[in-house]
């Protein structure tokens, strides 16, 4: 039996899952972003005391398809754009078509229809937290950091990245307060 879970965006999230299922005795035997996988069916109760116990750190069991298939999909984007360093070999559409066995036009309209916004928008909003991410790490140069996420270009990303948030990557790194969201508010 699989149990989807919503927010379930970052290792962290996985851990406070893995607590929560051990600490009501329930076995699992795989945990991945967004999904985990337990040998036997849990009651309706223990569901409920699950969900309970998880909205308290931001998370929340999801039962219907439709939310099942959105959440996969900003979690295949997370996974590729925090989590993974391996180039797409094709366009995004293609990717999670492939990955989802849905074809892309009714995913895209699923997710702008249940999110307000387009699956290329939220891809390019985690890619620009990424950027973020990396320019107040300081480990990295724009050059570096656009090879990284796979920009064709330091102006490509730059330009992109001034159109996101009215700043240059130089400006940003420079302010005193950097604003950056957590992926889950991404």
């Amino acid at each position: 039996m699989d149990l989807h879970i919503k927010n379930m965006v970052s290792y962290r999230c996985k851990l406070v899952v893995k607590s929560e299922l051990e600490k009501l005795g329930v076995p699992y035997t795989n945990i991945n972003l967004g999904e985990v996988e337990i040998p036997e069916d849990i009651s309706r109760e223990f569901k409920d005391l699950l969900n309970f116990n998880l909205k308290k750190s931001g998370l929340a069991l999801i039962e219907d398809k439709k939310s099942i298939l959105i959440e996969k999909i900003k979690n295949i984007i997370i996974d590729l754009v925090h989590y993974s360093d391996s180039k797409l070999r094709i366009n995004l559409s293609d990717y999670l078509s492939q990955k989802l066995n849905y074809d892309y036009t009714y995913l895209a309209n699923l997710f702008s229809e249940n999110q307000g916004n387009t699956i290329e928008h939220f891809f390019l909003n985690h890619k620009i937290e990424r950027v973020k991410e990396l320019l107040v790490y300081d480990e990295l140069n724009i050059s570096e950091i656009a090879d990284k996420l796979h920009y064709s270009s330091v102006a490509h990303l730059s330009n992109q990245f001034k159109k996101m948030t009215g700043l240059t990557p130089s400006d940003y790194k420079h302010l005193r307060v950097k604003i950056r969201k957590p992926i889950e508010k991404v």
